[in-house]
């Protein structure tokens, strides 16, 4: 078995004998938790005991005042990726950095390692998100909404057909005894 000198992003095998733990951060605050372990690591030495750390999140397309955006969206809110060498002194850095409140799975003092498949799982589903940013709030055919702003404002509807490109759906909305198909952006309607 050979030993590669860097960690390999696409191995199936744990590079330098380094796993993928989870830890448990204060919700928001995952981007923070990665600096300050990466400061951390820094100050104590030990880049030679860690290798990735990753917060799960994928880009998704939202519409603000008639106009797109696109954010970033945690998909683990709460959760941070880190690959390293577990050891007492390792586990010590992450679990006493500002912030984090533990790590999932395993006993208290020896959490247990994610599979490598599930990481990469992971990876690609944040790959899908900045190749081809998902909207905001997803909506189906069928589903009751209600209108909140626009000449039709307070009625209730059923979506007909969704419109991603241009960001809008047709509701069926009642007006006068008779169902009428509306087109409306997607920031003119909320879930019911």
């Amino acid at each position: 078995m050979s030993e590669s000198v860097a960690p390999d992003t696409t191995a199936n095998a744990p590079a330098n004998g380094m796993r993928w733990y989870v830890v448990h951060a204060y919700s928001g605050m995952e981007k923070a938790v990665e600096r300050n372990i990466r400061e951390r690591i820094e100050r104590a030495g030990m880049q030679a005991k860690f290798g990735r750390i990753l917060v799960p999140t994928e880009e998704v397309v939202e519409l603000k005042n008639g106009k797109k955006s696109v954010t970033e969206r945690r998909f683990f809110p709460g959760y941070v990726l880190v690959e390293m060498l577990m050891d007492d002194e390792s586990w010590h850095l992450v679990k006493h950095t500002s912030k984090v409140t533990g790590f999932v799975g395993g006993a208290r003092n020896r959490p247990a390692p994610i599979s490598e498949a599930e990481v990469m799982k992971i990876v690609n589903q944040m790959q899908e998100g900045v190749e081809k940013p998902r909207p905001k709030v997803e909506w189906q055919v069928g589903e009751l909404v209600r209108v909140k702003e626009g000449p039709f404002t307070d009625f209730n509807g059923a979506v007909e057909e969704v419109n991603y490109e241009k960001s809008k759906v047709r509701v069926s909305v009642t007006i006068f005894g008779r169902a009428t198909p509306v087109e409306l952006d997607f920031s003119q309607v909320e879930k019911v």
